[in-house]
């Protein structure tokens, strides 16, 4: 096996220009050298040294022998064109880690084949524009969100966020003390404009050190930026000196224009540029997540930024998650590696956005049809969410329970949809008069 690609080869890119040293944005706890002081001692060790440091079983006494998935092509559907992924005990294959391995503990950076795919499929997707990039394995973007946030705000601490964001966010972040400052949205997400002033009228007893976003497919109004918009943020990150953290598990879940043919082939190939690929500073953190592109309760994911990030986030790593299940990382591996190869992959993408642009179209025109004139919405060009704004009378705008009555009798009819309050960075309020509709779940015929 290669070595971690936690820290990739730096000859391979050794053209582009290093990244800026945003150290000095750390929280104090992690400025410096900061290392596990065990690890830094024993290092990392194999299965072929005589390992007497750690309190680590012996992969004897693990009781599974061997594991299997069958997996269908990318592009078929039901039975057809099966294969069949295979873990065994102690032999590895050409590209992925034996069982005994996999099921053993870890460094904090994730199962080496694992993270090699998604340095390569990184590479290939966003193309970062600086040198000494990496990825680190993530157990998904919540988790990731945590972390990438405790690198630069403590408690008592601010960080700027969308008007409307993903409450896991929230919740992270009243967790640990931290409070959200808002930034205006419109159809194209958080608006440059806003976080200027936003940022020019920061009075805070602590200066402003990061900002996070959904660029695609924003949750909850499935907002995605344009190119001049991504380019607009990216220049006031960098007049205010700010890390943006990329939270970004919709990426390739955009959409073809609602209204046109949706098959495979004519899903879009061409996709917006992320923040990532924009990055001459090496300012991004981006997060992506398996979640919603293979299956959520895999729990994993991937974290890309410059290596010197991506080890505060190991530390962060072996003290708290250490990295996730090794056998759903080995899964995916052989899986990614072995079964589909990287054009499989990419079939596989294709595939989830022309699904998706049907439950998308098929959604609307039901809005259409039955919500016309009662709420008011924008077609989502990515992701798996319709944000509406429930037109209510005057007087029912004035009662605060308008919207609890409207959720009640949604509930009795059957349906559940979420309602605005949670997602609000300003904290609840009686005049939040919309619905999130999520239209991933729903079966259409």
């Amino acid at each position: 096996m290669a070595p971690n690609v936690c820290s990739a080869d730096p000859s391979s890119d050794s053209q582009l220009p290093m990244p800026k040293d945003l150290s000095g944005l750390f929280v104090p706890s992690m400025r410096g050298p900061v290392k596990s002081a065990f690890k830094s001692v024993m290092g990392n060790p194999t299965l072929a040294m005589i390992n007497m440091a750690g309190g680590v079983p012996h992969p004897d006494t693990f009781p599974i022998l061997r594991l299997q998935a069958t997996v269908r092509a990318p592009s078929a559907s039901e039975t057809a064109g099966e294969s069949a992924v295979v873990l065994e005990k102690s032999t590895a294959s050409q590209t992925t880690e034996s069982l005994d391995e996999l099921l053993q503990y870890g460094d904090g950076c994730g199962v080496d084949s694992y993270c090699r795919f998604l340095h390569k499929h990184t590479q290939r997707a966003h193309n970062p524009p600086y040198s000494g990039w990496g990825v680190i394995a993530s157990c998904g973007n919540t988790d990731a969100i945590g972390k990438a946030v405790s690198l630069f705000c403590q408690p008592g601490d601010s960080i700027l966020v969308e008007r409307w964001t993903f409450p896991g966010t929230l919740s992270s972040l009243r967790a640990a003390g931290v409070h959200p400052v808002p930034v205006a949205l419109d159809s194209e997400g958080m608006v440059a404009e806003d976080l200027d002033r936003v940022c020019n009228a920061w009075s805070g007893s602590t200066p402003l050190r990061a900002v996070y976003l959904v660029p695609t497919g924003q949750n909850p109004t499935g907002a995605t930026m344009s190119m001049a918009r991504r380019k607009s943020i990216y220049a006031v990150a960098q007049k205010h000196n700010l890390a943006i953290i990329e939270d970004d598990p919709y990426y390739f879940l955009q959409l073809p224009q609602y209204g046109s043919c949706a098959d495979a082939g004519e899903s879009p190939d061409s996709l917006l540029p992320s923040l990532l690929s924009l990055d001459t500073d090496g300012r991004v953190i981006r997060l992506d997540s398996f979640s919603k592109i293979l299956a959520p309760n895999l729990r994993c994911g991937w974290i890309t930024a410059p290596r010197y990030i991506l080890d505060k986030l190991q530390i962060i790593n072996e003290t708290t998650t250490l990295q996730p299940s090794g056998v759903s990382q080995g899964l995916i591996s052989r899986m990614l590696n072995d079964a589909w190869g990287m054009d499989g992959w990419d079939a596989h993408l294709r595939q989830l956005r022309a699904t998706y642009a049907r439950r998308r179209d098929l959604f609307v025109q039901m809005v259409e049809r039955h919500l016309s004139g009662l709420v008011d919405y924008a077609v989502p060009a990515a992701g798996m969410f319709l944000w509406m704004k429930i037109r209510f009378s005057p007087a029912a705008q004035a009662d605060p329970a308008s919207m609890p009555r409207l959720l009640e009798a949604m509930k009795k009819c059957g349906v559940m949809m979420a309602p605005g309050m949670p997602f609000s960075s300003t904290g609840p309020s009686s005049s939040d008069h919309y619905l999130r509709a999520a239209f991933a779940l729903v079966d259409v015929g």
